[in-house]
């Protein structure tokens, strides 16, 4: 696990997101980034107490995964979230390979839309894991999250229909999940990740 000094930060070119900086959530903000995120899925879409609950918990996620935000670089307000596996796991079952790389809760506040930060945070997955060594980047998302489809579509992503799956809601309600992914490009066209000063 990285210390404080070498915590990777991702700075994202200007025309993509200006003033906005991603890095590794502080242990004290667990709380906020929970917030933040749960308010993101809550405002947009129907989902069980049950799964927002889930999305709140960052830190129980922070203690296996990396949870990163991005952030205003004038200020520090923080303006969304993702989380990714360590370097050699995986989130879920949607990463079926050693050389893929799933990421799940990303999540931007309402405040911040339109900046292109949730572009920005799936470009710093990718830098991620072009930086890992890893060929290709996967997903899931709900039929019902279409600005999310929109975004990973408009940036590459294709369907992965043989890893996609249906489940009922307790009402009955079927929820039909899908799943996507993307071809890591070696790094390149694609921003750095680089040391981020000591805290």
């Amino acid at each position: 696990m990285p210390t404080t000094e070498s915590i990777p930060t991702f700075r994202l070119p200007a025309s993509t997101a200006d003033g906005v900086a991603m890095r590794r959530m502080h242990d004290d903000e667990a709380s906020r980034v929970g917030r933040l995120v749960r308010d993101a899925y809550a405002g947009d879409y129907e989902l069980t107490d049950a799964y927002l609950d889930e999305i709140e918990a960052v830190g129980e996620r922070a203690r296996e995964h990396e949870v990163w935000v991005a952030a205003d670089t004038a200020d520090g307000e923080l303006l969304g979230t993702v989380t990714v596996p360590r370097a050699g796991r995986r989130m879920s079952a949607v990463a079926r390979h050693e050389d893929e790389l799933d990421f799940r809760f990303l999540g931007v506040s309402a405040a911040a839309r339109g900046r292109g930060v949730g572009e920005a945070m799936v470009r710093h997955v990718l830098a991620l894991a072009a930086s890992r060594g890893i060929r290709r980047v996967v997903l899931n998302t709900g039929e019902q999250m279409r600005p999310a489809r929109r975004l990973y579509e408009r940036m590459g992503f294709e369907r992965i229909e043989d890893r996609e799956f249906t489940f009922e809601r307790p009402d009955g309600t079927p929820v039909h999940i899908l799943a996507y992914g993307i071809d890591v490009p070696g790094g390149s066209g694609l921003p750095t990740v680089a040391t981020a000063p000591a805290a």
